[in-house]
Order: C-alpha cells, then structure tokens, then sequence
C-alpha cells in the first residue's frame, strides 16, 4: 500500500511528535510503499524567515532518519521540490467551494480567537489534497483532528471526478494509536502550542533540567499515590520496560517517595531510549552532503510518481 505522511519544519521535533506519530508511520514503511515529505510549504504560514525554515527542514531530515527513516525502503523528501503538487492544488482550487474551506478546523480555529487567518491558512487543506493525491496514496497515518482533511480531500478528489471522470486514488485515512498519551512539562497535552514540549535531540544536560523542573501536586512524601493519570508516571511508562513499570506503579501506591525520583527515573529511561538514535543523528550531521543527495533521490521518484498524476489530471481537465 502506498502510504503517505508530512510533517512540517516549524522548530525542533518533541516527544509528542515521536510517538504521537513519528514511531507509527515509520513502523509502517516496514510493509508498505512510505512516502514521506517535509512540508515547508505548509510551514509557510507561520515560519517567517528564510533562514530559519531552511535550517528547520535539514533539521527535520536529519530527525527522521535518525529515528529509524530507511531511504532504501521508503522515499523522503522535500513538499517544494515537487512543483507538480502546486499545479495540482490550481486545478483543485478551481473546484473547490467556498463554504467547505470556511468550516474547516484550522481556519475556524483562528477567526473564532480573532487572530488574523491568511489566505494560505484558508487554502491550506487544499494543498493538503493535492499533497496526498498526487502520489496515488492509498493510506494516510493521521491524529483524529486531522481526519477532517482526509475528507476533505476525498470530497475535492470527489468534485473533480464529477466535473472530468476518474483521475485520482481516493485515500484513506488511518488514525493513529495515541492511547499513550504525551504529557507535556505542564501535565497538557505536549504540544509546541503550550510551550511544555520536552525536545528529541539537543543537550541531554538541557533536556534533563527541563525534566526535573517539571510541575508536580503538593502531596506529602508518605502519602501513597495513584499512578494512572499522573503525568510524570505516563511518561514514565512511554520509555519503561512492562517489568519497570510495574514496579514503578507499586512505589506510587506505596508511597515514601519524592516526585524528584520518578523524574530523574525518566530522565534516565528516556536518555537511554534515544541514545541509538542521538548517535546517528550525530553521525549524519557530520555527513550533510549525504542527507541532501538522499532528499534528492526521494524528490526525483516523488516527481516521477506526481508526474504520472498531474498528466492524468491536465488531459482530465482539457489542458494538454
């Protein structure tokens, strides 16, 4: 199956991303033809500075194949270097109501907090279907709040079909597995939004800070506590062996315990967890020609394969 995911350059990968998505989709390029890409044309609407998204997206390369991204078994590339997918979204654009962007989460979401929404925020899910349709995708990896654009996208692949005949694969969405929920330093969901993401790479002594500097109840020492829900506990268990975890559990209903334990339990666990993947990060980051020649390599096929598509969808359309 032909599975797609994007993610965007918008500032350093969290642990959030990592197993709220990042670990799910990478596991499925084991059985299955991944296509992933670094949306930079996406973090258009909120990364202002050149210089920035430019370093954010080799950034981004270097996260994912460090995180276990295999070139050799699915293709990775960057959203600009494909130009097909901007015609391609033209010739949705030109099919797509009005009414059905205005409902759309991302764009309600900021006029509701009476914050300023561009026309590319407005158009976002649009580019987001030509991304998904101009690779044949059959499955797309996606958090519950993304199922929308799932849909949408089948409603303009949809509308398009009506107006020209058949021309694209209709995709499906598959929702991602977040029982394992990601607290935050804060005890919110871990989110860039809430500025309580704790980093995948960086400085481990940095990391560690942050770690122990994490908000925690007032509950005196002796008192036994309850592991589920505690935030320190789930995120504990993100990184701990089944074995570990229990053990850990039986500490919190016994109690005699201070906070400052289970964090530095977690600071160990974690570092420990990502150490393979902090080594090669380090290793590429020494060989950059490498990460560019494999982005280009990912571009030429993704080309290839949005080529195919585009053509399919101009002679639909009446242009060649």
């Amino acid at each position: 199956m032909r599975v797609l995911s994007g993610i965007q350059p918008t500032g350093q990968l969290h642990w959030g991303n990592y197993f709220g998505a990042i670990r799910q989709y990478i596991d499925l390029q084991e059985s299955n033809d991944g296509f992933y890409f670094i949306a930079d044309l996406h973090a258009l609407t909120t990364v202002r500075s050149a210089d920035q998204l430019r370093a954010n997206t080799l950034d981004i390369a270097l996260d994912l194949l460090a995180l276990g991204l295999d070139p050799n078994q699915a293709t990775l590339f960057v959203q600009s270097h494909i130009p097909e997918v901007t015609e391609l979204t033209w010739l949705l654009m030109t099919g797509t109501p009005m009414g059905l962007l205005e409902r759309c989460h991302a764009y309600k979401d900021k006029k509701e907090k009476g914050l300023n929404a561009d026309a590319g925020l407005f158009t976002y899910p649009v580019l987001m279907a030509a991304d998904i349709l101009a690779y044949d995708s059959q499955i797309v990896p996606v958090g519950a709040d993304q199922v929308q654009h799932i849909e949408v996208c089948r409603d303009l692949a949809g509308s398009f079909h009506h107006t020209f005949g058949e021309t694209f694969v209709l995709p499906k969405a598959k929702t991602l597995d977040v029982g394992a929920r990601v607290p935050g330093t804060d005890g919110q969901k871990m989110s860039k939004s809430y500025d309580n993401t704790l980093p995948l790479f960086g400085d481990v002594k940095k990391i560690r800070k942050q770690i122990m500097r994490i908000v925690t109840d007032s509950r005196p020492v002796d008192e036994p506590k309850d592991p589920v829900g505690d935030h320190l506990f789930d995120l504990y268990q993100l990184f701990a062996s089944p074995d570990e975890i229990a053990a850990m559990a039986e500490k919190y209903r016994a109690g005699g315990f201070g906070y400052g334990e289970v964090k530095k339990a977690v600071a160990e666990a974690s570092e420990a967890y990502f150490a393979p993947a902090r080594e090669r990060r380090e290793e590429l980051a020494q060989d950059l020609d490498t990460v560019r020649d494999i982005l280009a390599a990912g571009a030429a096929r993704a080309r290839e394969v949005a080529g195919g598509v585009l053509d399919r969808a101009r002679s639909a359309a009446g242009l060649r």
